[in-house]
């Protein structure tokens, strides 16, 4: 009962974080509602659709309109804080929304792979996939690569949150430990690295340093 309980709330945590981020990228590109609202949801069910896909089951999204409700509460607030603020999506709001989304969803995809007995690294996985996918479905939609693929600390955070989840519940059971362990390292890690600027080297540059 206590991991459906903290399953739910880091779900419904992650919609509405996500769906914020996603809408409020939509509108620094100038979409138009429709679009924002399309951005903002497949940045809210993009990972979570992906996560279930993989481990056999009918997405979340398609099961109950909560979840629709949440995603779609996410794009209200986008919308009400693009109103107020003139750069919504560089406000410390945001960024840690986006870190609290990340670290919601990494923890809902660690538990719903290890319910599903998958392998240590698919845990790990598809706790990274959940975290990252929506925002990497959101950059096609923009028409840019991915930037989980490019040089910020970012997807890393999300595999260290598995990871930790997977040896916290081996140790302590799948529990409030392993989930709060879970988020914590993720959120974490991503706001120690927007705060420092953290990246990750970028291969290109390295090989040509070590070439010359």
């Amino acid at each position: 009962m206590l991991e459906n309980a903290l399953f739910w709330v880091a779900n419904a945590v992650g919609l509405v974080a996500f769906a914020l981020v996603g809408a409020s990228k939509a509108i620094r590109e100038g979409f138009d509602p429709f679009g924002v609202s399309v951005v903002g949801l497949v940045t809210a069910f993009g990972g979570g659709t992906t996560r279930d896909l993989l481990v056999l089951r009918i997405p979340l999204s398609l099961q109950t309109l909560s979840n629709i409700g949440f995603g779609v509460f996410g794009v209200i607030l986008a919308v009400a804080l693009s109103v107020l603020l003139d750069e919504p999506h560089r406000h410390p709001f945001s960024l840690v929304a986006d870190a609290i989304g990340l670290g919601a969803f990494a923890t809902t995809g660690a538990i719903v792979a290890t319910h599903a007995e998958v392998s240590p690294f698919g845990v790990v996985a598809v706790a990274t996939i959940n975290a990252v996918g929506g925002g990497a479905f959101a950059d096609i939609l923009l028409d840019r690569p991915p930037f989980i693929l490019l040089q910020d600390f970012y997807a890393s955070c999300a595999v260290l949150g598995g990871c930790l989840y997977w040896l916290l519940s081996i140790r302590f059971g799948t529990g409030a430990l392993a989930a709060g362990g879970c988020a914590i390292m993720t959120v974490g890690s991503r706001l120690v690295a927007v705060r420092y600027g953290w990246e990750l080297p970028n291969v290109r540059d390295y090989t040509t340093r070590t070439l010359r």
